[in-house]
């Protein structure tokens, strides 16, 4: 048992995150020369009002290593993720979590970034690692599950939900806490995804970090304000071994760990910065405890995340750290912090065990065959062989028994059935019975007949209720749909000849006007562009040219298409070496017929070595070591290019999700600027996007579709990047929109489209200014 633990303190390893032009630089300086690498960060003293300051200049911490800023991905996983992964692969458990301040570089360090195939973060990287190493090794069975948990304002969600119907984080599966008799956490409702390969496991990643994408948080980026675990659960059997070992290593990415004051914020943003700190202080208060000699409380239960967390601190568990840090001048402060709070990790010692436990299936087969001995050994000690049951003609004896001996008035009858227990327990029952229902001794009441009668007749009733409910609400839902319709035709103004002769326009108006009447909003993912009436795609096609995503898009098209180029030329070249090889196979079977037909003829001569042969093997080695190396560079191209396929639609829906959020607030930004337009459904203007409401949420906006020249796109897209969390997305108005201007007769309309056009103009304008 000794040999099997092994014991060591946390290890804590610093990454700087390097800076953008327009940050000033902070001064900091790395030593790597000593047995612990050091950091220092200088913080110089402003003499501010002519007041001494005495506080200190600069700060030096200790770390296992320090990444300065020019550290790329792989030597990161390497250094850190590497040793971890092997101890999980050994049985021990792992977790590697990085902390810092938002936007000191933690999910880039443990996802990754979206841009390059090189910027794969820890959790891919040790995904495949991990199936590498299994596939190699087949002296064991192995199976691999994972779990992806996202905790947000102290609420645990699951993120694999495979349904995609989350529209915001409530809609996830939530999770919660269970704790047993033996202290151990068990998180109900979080899904196990088994995954056999490195694709599935990437395919279950993407799932979650969609899920989470999809669910952000109105008020800003997701990663930075939630806590996410992605869990890589092992275990692993020798063949006929009654041994199992289970491992899991925990990856997880902490919410930014900046100060409340410093961020000045208030409402909802506040409410969820005070959880943040709160769950990270509480992270806090477990290492301080952890790190004091003679603590015997430590805090776990205070916080979701110290719960789940708990094996990883003090516990049985390989733990690193990763502190990331920010060098500029605004974040030094910050920085510090972060490196006091290491400091303090490091000094908690961890006691990790091997997870081996018995195989249950095989303690089963033990067990079965120690009953099979003990019952052979009361036939031999009883002379008769006992099964589990009492057979009928026994029970119906004891019935009698019994039933004498009730009715027996002697003080001192007494009830004897022998020294066997299966007997014993049968007349207490039947006993108890009787006492509990003496009408029926012993069967079952009629009443319980009866009610469960009514019982079923109950349901058949409510059942029949909910049926008639829902054709009630399909009859409702078809006459609105029906009105919808006539109301469209109703609100027409009366068609001019140009009109008339373009029939599509005042179908897709009424078209457009019955889908955003009646149909809900759908989960996002289901709905691609074919969802969105036709104003809100041209929208969402403007919006997509200026979003900032698109050039990422672009780029990873490039690449995707060379990758492609490349692997089809690296398999025509495959299957060239493959022939080649069978050729020079083919001329050595020649040779070897032509060589055994001579020695037929001439058994005299002694056959000797044929240089030629030999010759013809030597090609075919330098041919199978091209089309080995050839192979290898095929199937790491076929890794880079799913993973770039994965990346590419990731970032597609985060264009495709900051358009709806921008959607529904010029929606809402709308309806209070024009409360009159809707008011009134009988003077519907064609200049305008009409809004109505849909049953559940505000519907997009639908225009009617009169091409690019009429002044109602303008008043959607105007320049306005009202965006989530995010100031680049702004959107184009084509250009060619002012030529025409149809004017309405209603001067207040006409007078609000003016203005609008004046505003784009002006915009226009301050947009060519900054282009020049």
């Amino acid at each position: 048992a000794a040999a099997a633990m092994v014991k060591e303190t946390i290890r804590v390893y610093a990454r700087v995150k390097p800076l953008s032009r327009r940050q000033q630089a902070g001064s900091y300086s790395v030593d790597n020369e000593e047995l612990l690498p050091s950091l220092e960060i200088t913080v110089p003293r402003d003499l501010a009002d002519g007041f001494i300051n005495n506080k200190r200049e600069s700060y030096r911490f200790k770390f296992q290593k320090i990444f300065d800023q020019e550290a790329k991905q792989d030597v990161i996983f390497d250094s850190i993720a590497k040793p971890v992964a092997e101890c999980v692969l050994a049985g021990y458990n792992g977790t590697i979590f990085a902390y810092g301040q938002t936007g000191s570089g933690k999910t880039f360090t443990i996802t990754g970034g979206a841009e390059r195939y090189s910027d794969r973060g820890i959790i891919p990287r040790t995904l495949s690692y991990i199936f590498d190493q299994l596939q190699k090794d087949s002296s064991k069975v192995y199976t691999t599950h994972v779990s992806y948990l996202e905790i947000y304002n102290e609420c645990g969600y699951d993120l694999l939900d495979p349904r995609h119907e989350a529209s915001k984080m409530e809609d996830l599966p939530k999770v919660t806490i269970m704790e047993d008799s033996d202290q151990n956490i068990h998180l109900k409702n979080l899904s196990l995804q088994q995954a056999t390969n490195e694709e599935e496991a990437l395919n279950l990643l993407f799932l979650g970090d969609t899920n989470r994408m999809i669910a952000e948080t109105p008020m800003n980026q997701a990663s930075s304000r939630s806590h996410c675990i992605f869990t890589i659960h092992i275990s692993s059997k020798e063949p006929g071994s009654a041994t199992i070992r289970r491992s899991k290593l925990h990856l997880v990415d902490l919410a930014g760990s900046e100060r409340v004051a410093k961020t000045g914020i208030g409402g909802h943003l506040l409410t969820e910065a005070k959880y943040i700190n709160l769950s990270l202080h509480y992270l806090e208060q477990v290492i301080i405890a952890l790190a004091e000699k003679n603590r015997s409380h430590i805090p776990y239960r205070n916080s979701m995340m110290t719960s789940v967390l708990r094996d990883s601190l003090g516990g049985n568990c390989m733990t690193t750290m990763i502190a990331t840090l920010a060098m500029d001048k605004r974040n030094i402060d910050e920085s510090i912090s972060t490196c006091r709070f290491a400091q303090r990790v490091a000094l908690i010692k961890n006691e990790a065990v091997l997870n081996e436990e018995i195989d249950p299936r095989l303690m089963i087969i033990q067990l079965k065959k120690e009953i099979q001995d003990l019952k052979d050994e009361l036939a031999l000690l009883t002379g008769k062989q006992r099964t589990s049951e009492l057979s009928q003609e026994e029970l119906l004896q004891l019935d009698e028994l019994i039933e004498t001996f009730l009715k027996d008035n002697d003080p001192d009858s007494s009830l004897d059935v022998g020294a066997d227990m299966r007997k014993i327990k049968y007349s207490f029952v039947h006993m108890k019975q009787i006492i509990n229902h003496p009408m029926t001794s012993g069967k079952k009441l009629l009443s319980e007949d009866i009610s469960e009668e009514k019982n079923s007749n109950e349901e058949l009733e409510k059942l029949k209720g909910l049926l008639q409910q829902r054709d009630n609400e399909i009859n409702i839902l078809v006459t609105m749909l029906k009105k919808e319709k006539k109301k469209a035709r109703d609100t027409l103004p009366p068609m001019s000849l140009e009109e008339s002769q373009s029939p599509s326009r005042c179908s897709s108006l009424k078209d457009a006007k019955v889908l955003s009447s009646s149909i809900p909003r759908l989960p996002f993912l289901s709905r691609a562009t074919g969802g969105m009436s036709l104003g809100c795609q041209e929208a969402f096609e403007i919006f997509k040219q200026d979003h900032a995503d698109s050039i990422t898009i672009e780029d990873n098209k490039q690449l995707l298409k060379q990758r492609f180029d490349e692997a089809k030329c690296l398999g025509e070249k495959l299957n060239e070496v493959r022939n080649k090889i069978n050729h020079l196979k083919g001329k050595i079977i020649q040779r070897q017929i032509q060589r055994a037909a001579l020695g037929v003829l001439n058994p005299s001569e002694e056959l000797t070595f044929d240089p030629v042969e030999e010759n013809l093997r030597m090609q075919i080695e330098e041919e199978k070591k091209s089309y080995k190396t050839v192979y290898s560079r095929f199937k790491g191209l076929k890794v880079e290019i799913e993973h770039l396929q994965l990346l590419m639609e990731k970032v597609k829906m985060k264009v495709q999700k900051d358009f709806e959020v921008w959607w529904s607030e010029e929606a809402k930004k709308f309806q209070q600027e024009k409360p009159e337009m809707v008011a009134s459904p009988n003077t519907v203007n064609p200049v305008y996007p009409q809004l109505i409401r849909s049953s559940q949420h505000l519907s997009p906006i639908s225009f009617s579709d009169t091409g690019r020249d009429s002044p109602n796109e303008d008043s959607a897209v105007k320049n306005n990047s009202v965006t989530s969390g995010s100031p680049t997305l702004k959107t184009r108005i084509p250009p060619s929109s002012s030529t025409s201007i149809p004017l309405t007769g209603d001067s207040q309309a006409d007078a609000d489209i003016l203005a609008f056009i004046k505003a784009r103009q002006n915009i226009l304008q301050k947009k060519g200014k900054s282009c020049q």
